[in-house]
């Protein structure tokens, strides 16, 4: 099963969460943009947030639901 992923993004000065190439927002501020991606996350099985920070790179994630193995075991 796909991961449902919320990204945190900055998009012309404004914080937004994007999900499945919607964006959602603004919210005033990074940390509430991400508040609402989690409270979303929490309920949507299998689901990721994932912080995009100034710098265009991702710096936080989270994972919520079974986290699948990385390797064959």
């Amino acid at each position: 099963m796909e991961r449902v992923k919320y990204f945190v993004t900055l998009h012309q000065g404004q914080w937004h969460i994007l999900l499945n190439g919607q964006r959602h927002g603004p919210y005033s501020t990074q940390h509430e943009a991400i508040d609402a991606a989690i409270r979303a996350a929490h309920h949507t099985p299998n689901s990721q947030v994932l912080v995009q920070g100034t710098d265009n790179l991702i710096r936080t994630e989270w994972t919520y639901g079974d986290d699948p193995r990385r390797y064959p075991g």
